[in-house]
Parts: structure tokens; sequence; C-alpha cells
């Protein structure tokens, strides 16, 4: 069983930065993602990021509306990732889940594992 931890949301002005935490407890394993969605109001949830990991080595993905503003990023010692969102929009005014295990790039989102979301509000 793993838990995922959130924090992080919060208001900020068309513009600006906030950075979501999702700490992770309990046995992951090999062969591991992590990552974020988020759910706009009346709108489906979408993938954002994620990171993946194994033997090969790492590498993330990103939706790419938010591809050279936001970046994902891993703390091993803490099983914490975060996401860093810069240049942030209107547009990107949801609820972000933390997600972990198998995360599919699928409308809607999927995975073994998720938060309970954080609140993201940005202004103009």
């Amino acid at each position: 069983q793993v838990q995922l931890v959130e924090s992080g949301g919060g208001l900020v002005q068309a513009g600006g930065s906030l950075r979501l935490s999702c700490a992770a407890s309990g046995r992951t394993g090999s062969n591991y993602d992590m990552g974020w969605f988020r759910q706009a109001p009346g709108k489906e949830r979408e993938f954002v990021a994620k990171i993946s990991w194994s033997w090969k080595g790492g590498s993330t993905t990103y939706l790419d509306s938010v591809k050279g503003r936001f970046s994902i990023s891993m703390d091993s010692a803490k099983n914490t990732v975060y996401l860093q969102m810069n240049s942030l929009q209107p547009e990107d005014t949801g609820v972000y889940y933390c997600a972990a295990g198998r995360v599919a790039v699928i409308p809607g989102g999927r995975a073994d594992y998720w938060g309970q979301g954080t609140q993201v509000t940005v202004s103009s």
C-alpha cells in the first residue's frame, strides 16, 4: 500500500509560481512512476507530468501546454515528487492530483495510487 500526501496548492496571480509536493510512503518497488494530473471545473481530469525510473534511468513526460513552464523532479531520499509551476495562467486552475505506480497518460488518467488533490487557483 502506498500513501500519497500532497501540499503546495494555493492562490496565485497570473505569471506567478507555485511548487507542489507529493510525499509517498510505503513500498513502491521498481519501474515506478510518479506524476501529476489536474481537473478543471467541468472538465475531465487530464495528465500534466510524470517522472519514470527503472534500471535504464529516469525520464519525464509533460503535457504539451505546460512544457517549458512546469518541471517535475524527485527527491528519492524523501520519497517526494515535486511539480514546479512557473508562468501560471488562469487555464492552469484546477485540482491537482498526485499519482503513483503505473501512471497512464490517457484522458481521465489512470494510476495505482492517488492523492486527495490540492487546489491551484490562478487569477488574472
